[in-house]
């Protein structure tokens, strides 16, 4: 896959578009690539996806500190890479970016400066200044500048249309399950590993903490999860716990993410660890004391063990 910075100089075969954030690129976004992907043999052309960074709402939101989302801009183009598509082109997106018409989007920069010959776009898709860039919007655009336009409808699971919205929500409720399943491949996590106040090592179950590269990257819901941890080429069985601790802190508003891998010794300060989300084991609990934290710790060892395997 070739990817682009903007759109001077391109060179590209009968391109076949289409245009979004793909948060996430799940199942419901690969039916819509497989779908552009085999538009673009048809026509002995290349498949093209159009995204944005950063993400339009972290420029358009009052309050962007609030936002998370399930993929960092690295993550999605390794995800549209997989999924065989021929070009990427990410577009920087700005204030100044976010008032131009659909319009003057479409006829300058899809057909003047990409030669769009097919648009395919999502169910609910829309782009451009309030949104105006709707599928019957782009349908008479398409007429007068003699390209086609194809809505692709959404993919259902479990009685609704799968939506990044919707696997961000069922992520933060702990409902990974189901998250993983519209995904289509299990959540994941990257972060460095720091220090930490080593209460883990004292009950026999050492955690590396986890400092996420992406602060705008969702972290699950509070609990206890079956990971696997891959580091260094390896992939290790885990246990991980996202929350307060509430049985060793007495501090509530320091949430941590902390992971034991099971059978490992060593030092892995400083060293980058990718989490991959299995299974959620239970909710975080308060015991009252270490004795009781790490006779359930051994409980979950042995259930992510049977889960991993």
């Amino acid at each position: 896959m070739k990817i682009h910075h903007g759109y001077d100089s391109l060179n590209i075969i009968s391109p076949v578009v289409t245009i979004g954030i793909f948060d996430g690129v799940h199942r419901g976004h690969v039916a819509l690539l497989q779908k552009l992907k085999s538009g673009a043999v048809e026509c002995n052309g290349e498949s093209v996806v159009i995204t944005f960074n950063p993400h339009p709402r972290l420029v358009l939101d009052s309050r962007p500190g609030n936002l998370s989302f399930l993929s960092t801009i690295n993550e999605k183009v390794t995800l549209l890479s997989k999924a065989g598509m021929d070009h990427l082109l990410i577009m920087e997106f700005t204030a100044g970016f976010s008032r131009m018409k659909a319009s003057d989007f479409v006829k300058n920069v899809l057909v003047g400066k990409i030669g769009t010959r097919h648009l395919i776009v999502g169910h609910d898709h829309h782009f451009g200044h309030q949104g105006e860039g709707n599928f019957d919007n782009v349908k008479i655009s398409a007429g007068e500048m003699g390209f086609i336009v194809e809505q692709v409808d959404g993919l259902e699971s479990d009685g609704a249309v799968i939506s990044s919205s919707r696997i961000r929500d069922a992520l933060l409720k702990g409902r990974l399950d189901e998250a993983n399943r519209w995904l289509g491949y299990s959540y994941s996590l990257k972060g460095t590993v720091v220090e930490g106040k080593k209460i883990g090592r004292k009950i026999g179950f050492p955690t590396a903490n986890i400092d996420p590269y992406d602060k705008y990257k969702l972290v699950p819901a509070d609990g206890v999860y079956a990971v696997e941890v891959q580091t260094g080429g390896s992939l290790l069985p885990g246990m991980l716990s996202i929350g307060i601790n509430p049985t060793v802190n007495e501090d509530p508003a320091v949430r941590t993410i902390e992971v034991h891998i099971i059978n490992f010794e060593g030092d892995i300060y400083g060293r980058e660890l990718e989490i991959i989300f299995r299974h959620r084991l239970r909710d975080e609990i308060k015991f009252d004391n270490t004795d009781q934290l790490a006779r359930q710790m051994m409980i979950d060892r042995d259930k992510a063990l049977r889960i991993l395997e």
